[in-house]
C-alpha cells in the first residue's frame, strides 16, 4: 500500500511545476558557461531549445519518482546505491538519508534536460559537464549541516575533528592546491624517483638521464623516453616495484629520459618549436652522440609522445632517421577524439588565449591542474573536500597523487600553439597543414614499427583518440588497450598481477576502435612483457654494459639522478 504525495508536495510537482520547472529550465539555460571556463567572458550566450515532448515525459519521471520517494520515505527504506552516501550514518539518519535520495532525484533530472536540450553537439556537451559539475558541488555530502558521518565524528571526538578540518583547509590554503595524499611523507629522489642513474647532459629545456645498467648485458640499440611537460616525469618511476623505468633497465635497455625543467618567467617566451628542435630532437641526437649508435629506439608517454612523433616528422622532413621504433603512449596524434577536454576549445577561447599569452607569459601549473581535477570532480576535488576539512582526516599516502600534485608550468606560446594546431584545427593529421621548425609536418614521413598503447577508460586521451594513430601512422603497428585509466592502466608492472590486456595478432586495424575491440582477445595481468618483448625485437644484439655514464670527455655525470629541474616547483 503507497500513500498519497501531500497536498503541498503534490501541487509543486503536478504536470507544469508552475514556477518551480520554470525557473528550473530557465537556471539550466542561463548557465554561467563563461565563468565556469567553458567559454571567454563576454561570449555570446548559447541558444539552448528544449522538445515538448521530452520535456513532458521528464515532468512525469519526475513526478511517478517523488511519488515513490514519498512512499520510502513513509516506510524509512531508502536505497542510496550512490557511494557518498553508503556510509551507516546516512542509513541511520532519516533526514539525511532524505536528503540525499532528494538531492539524487534532482540530479538526475537535471542531467535528462540537458539530455533533452536541442543546440549543437558543442552547446550540449558543455551544458552536460555544466550540470556535472553543478551537481557535484552541490551535493549534500559537501557540507557539514546535511552529512552525518562528518557530524557523528565531530560528536564523537567532541570537536577536534572540526579544528583539524579548520588546520587542514587553512593548510591547503596556503600551498594553493586541496591535498589528496600526505604529501610531508614523500620527497622526489628520496622514496620517489630513486631509480639509480645521472644527468648526463643539460641545456634550458631539459635534463637528460641515464640509468645506471641492472644487466650485464644491454642492447645495442638505447632507448630514450620522454614525458609529458605538463607533468613531471617520475610517473614513470614512482617506486622501484612499479617503475616503467626500472623496468626498461632490468630488461637490458640502456635507458635515457628526458626530465622536462618546470619552466618560470625565463622560459616565458618558449615555443612549441623550440620544445621540438630544443627538446625532442637534441634528447635523441644526444642518445645517439653518447651511445654512438646509429639509431635508437624511443617512447612517448601523452603529450610527450606528441612531441616525439612531431619531433620524428621534422627530422623525416629533413631526410633524417635516427629512430627504428617509436613507442606511443596514451597519445594523440589525430585531435578528432579528445573526449571531455573538447568542453573547453573553440575558435573563441584559442583566441583569448592567444591574445593573453600568446607571445610571452605562463599556464600556471596549478590551473592547469585544477582543471584536469575537476574532470573528475566527485573523486578529485569533493572527496578529499569531505575527508579533510568535514572530518578532519589527514589522507593516506599515495605516491601517484603526490605527483599529481606536483604541478609543473608551461610557456604561453608553446600552450597557444599546442591549442590552436592540435585541438582546435587537428593540423598534426593533415599533410603540410603545420609548420614546425621550419618543415611541414607530414606523418606519412613517419614510416617506422611503432607500438600504440590506449587505456580503456581514459578520460584525458579517449580511447578513440589513441587508436585513431593506427590511422595515420604508416608503418608497421602493434596495438594494445589496457583497462583502468589514464595513468593507472599505463603503470600497471607484471609482479601487481592486476588488471588485463587487449590484443588482435591479425594485424587489421579497421577505421573504427570498437570493431578492433570485436576482434580482439583479453588477457589478464599487465601489457609490459608484451611490450617489452617487441621492443627487444627492435633493439638490435646484446652488447657489455658501460661502466660509466655518458661518454667522456664531452659528456658527463652532471649530478645523480633524478637531477634538480624535476625538483623545481611551479
Amino acid at each position: 500500500m503507497t500513500a498519497a504525495l501531500p497536498p503541498a508536495l503534490s501541487q509543486s510537482l503536478e504536470l507544469g511545476l508552475g514556477d518551480g520547472w520554470a525557473k528550473a529550465l530557465q537556471q539550466l539555460r542561463n548557465l554561467d558557461l563563461g565563468g565556469m571556463g567553458l567559454m571567454p567572458q563576454g561570449g555570446d550566450p548559447p541558444q539552448v531549445g528544449f522538445a515538448p515532448g521530452k520535456l513532458l515525459q521528464i515532468q512525469q519521471d519526475y513526478v511517478r519518482e517523488a511519488s515513490e520517494l514519498w512512499n520510502q520515505t513513509l516506510q524509512a527504506n531508502f536505497s542510496l546505491k550512490d557511494k557518498r552516501f553508503k556510509g551507516d550514518a546516512w542509513a541511520r539518519n532519516p533526514l539525511a538519508s532524505f536528503s540525499a535520495a532528494v538531492y539524487l532525484l534532482n540530479a538526475r533530472t537535471l542531467m535528462a534536460l540537458a539530455e533533452a536540450a536541442e543546440g549543437d553537439a558543442k552547446t550540449k556537451a558543455r551544458l552536460r559537464f555544466a550540470v556535472e559539475q553543478w551537481m557535484a558541488a552541490a551535493a549534500p555530502s559537501n557540507f557539514l549541516a546535511f552529512n552525518p558521518e562528518a557530524q557523528r565524528k565531530a560528536i564523537e571526538t567532541k570537536g577536534e575533528s572540526l579544528a583539524k578540518g579548520v588546520q587542514n583547509m587553512l593548510h591547503d590554503m596556503r600551498q594553493g592546491h586541496v591535498s589528496m595524499t600526505d604529501e610531508s611523507l614523500f620527497e622526489v629522489g628520496r622514496n620517489v624517483a630513486t631509480t639509480e642513474g645521472a644527468v648526463v647532459y643539460e641545456n634550458e629545456l631539459f635534463q637528460l638521464i641515464e640509468y645506471k645498467p641492472l644487466t650485464a648485458k644491454v642492447h645495442e640499440r638505447p632507448f630514450l623516453m620522454v614525458p609529458p611537460c605538463i607533468n613531471k616525469f617520475y610517473i614513470l618511476d614512482l617506486q622501484p616495484e612499479n617503475s616503467m623505468i626500472r623496468y626498461a633497465v632490468s630488461q637490458g635497455m640502456r635507458t635515457f629520459v628526458v626530465s622536462w625543467r618546470n619552466p618560470d618567467e625565463s622560459l616565458a617566451a618558449k615555443t612549441w618549436d623550440n620544445y621540438i628542435e630544443d627538446g625532442a630532437i637534441q634528447a635523441i641526437r644526444t642518445v645517439k652522440d653518447v651511445t654512438g649508435a646509429e639509431q635508437i629506439n624511443a617512447l612517448g608517454f601523452c603529450v610527450g609522445g606528441t612531441i616525439l612523433t612531431t619531433a620524428l616528422a621534422v627530422l623525416a622532413a629533413r631526410g633524417e632517421k635516427p629512430v627504428a621504433s617509436a613507442t606511443l603512449l596514451t597519445t594523440l596524434l589525430d585531435f578528432t577524439d579528445t573526449g571531455i577536454l573538447d568542453v573547453f576549445i573553440d575558435e573563441a577561447f584559442v583566441r583569448f588565449r592567444e591574445m593573453q599569452m600568446g607571445q610571452r607569459g605562463l599556464m600556471a601549473g596549478k590551473d592547469m591542474a585544477s582543471t584536469f581535477s575537476f574532470l573528475r570532480p566527485n573523486d578529485l576535488v569533493w572527496n578529499y573536500v569531505v575527508g579533510n576539512y568535514l572530518k578532519g582526516e589527514t589522507p593516506p599516502p599515495f605516491d601517484l597523487l603526490y605527483w599529481n600534485s606536483d604541478a609543473t608550468n608551461l610557456p604561453g606560446p608553446f600552450y597557444a600553439w599546442y591549442l590552436r594546431h592540435t585541438y582546435l584545427q587537428n593540423d598534426l593529421i593533415k599533410p603540410g597543414a603545420a609548420t614546425v621548425c621550419g618543415e611541414k609536418i607530414n606523418l606519412d614521413l613517419v614510416d617506422l614499427p611503432v607500438y600504440l598503447y590506449g587505456s580503456r577508460e581514459d578520460h584525458i586521451v579517449p580511447i578513440g583518440g589513441a587508436y585513431a594513430s593506427t590511422q595515420v601512422l604508416p608503418g608497421k603497428k602493434r596495438f594494445m588497450m589496457g583497462s583502468s585509466g589514464h595513468i593507472a592502466g599505463v603503470i600497471n608492472p607484471p609482479a601487481a598481477k592486476k588488471r588485463s590486456h587487449w590484443v588482435r595478432d591479425d594485424g587489421k586495424f579497421p577505421r573504427k576502435v570498437a570493431d578492433w575491440i570485436d576482434g580482439a582477445t583479453e588477457t589478464p595481468g599487465s601489457w609490459w612483457t608484451d611490450w617489452s618483448d617487441w621492443l627487444k625485437s627492435h633493439a638490435g644484439k646484446q652488447v657489455a654494459a658501460p661502466k660509466a655514464y655518458g661518454h667522456a670527455p664531452r659528456y658527463k655525470a652532471l649530478e645523480p639522478a633524478p637531477g634538480r629541474y624535476v625538483k623545481a616547483k611551479a
